[in-house]
C-alpha cells in the first residue's frame, strides 16, 4: 500500500512537472503576448490619428494660402509646394508606422519565445 501511495505521489509530481507547469508558463505567455498586442494596436491607431491632424492642419494651411494667392501662378506654386510636402510627409509616416508594427510585432512574440516581457 505504501508502495501505492509513492507511485501515486511521484506519478503526480511527474504530471506537474511535465504537463501543468509548462502549460500554466505557455498560458501566462500567451497573455503577456496578447496585452503586448493590445498596448501595440492602441499606440498604432494613435499615431495615425496624429497624422492624420497634422494632414489636414497642412492641407487647410496650403488652402489658405491658395485663396490669398495673387494670380494662378502663385496658386500653382502653393499647390506644387504643398503637394512635395504632403509626399514626403506620408512617406515619412509610411515608414514610422511601419516601424512601429515591427517593433510591436517583436514585442508581442517575445514572450512566447521566453523573452522579456517588459
Amino acid at each position: 500500500m505504501a508502495d501505492d501511495n509513492n507511485a501515486s505521489s511521484a506519478g503526480q509530481g511527474q504530471f506537474h512537472e511535465r504537463i501543468a507547469e509548462p502549460a500554466r508558463r505557455a498560458g501566462e505567455a500567451m497573455k503577456a503576448s496578447g496585452e503586448k498586442m493590445v498596448e501595440g494596436g492602441s499606440t498604432i491607431g494613435t499615431k495615425m490619428i496624429d497624422q492624420a491632424e497634422q494632414n489636414a492642419r497642412e492641407a487647410f494651411t496650403a488652402m489658405r494660402e491658395a485663396a490669398n494667392a495673387k494670380d494662378i501662378s502663385e496658386v500653382m506654386k502653393i499647390q506644387g509646394e504643398y503637394l512635395r510636402e504632403q509626399s514626403s510627409r506620408s512617406m515619412a509616416q509610411a515608414r514610422e508606422i511601419g516601424e512601429l508594427i515591427m517593433q510591436f510585432g517583436r514585442d508581442a512574440v517575445a514572450p512566447l519565445k521566453g523573452g522579456s516581457t517588459e
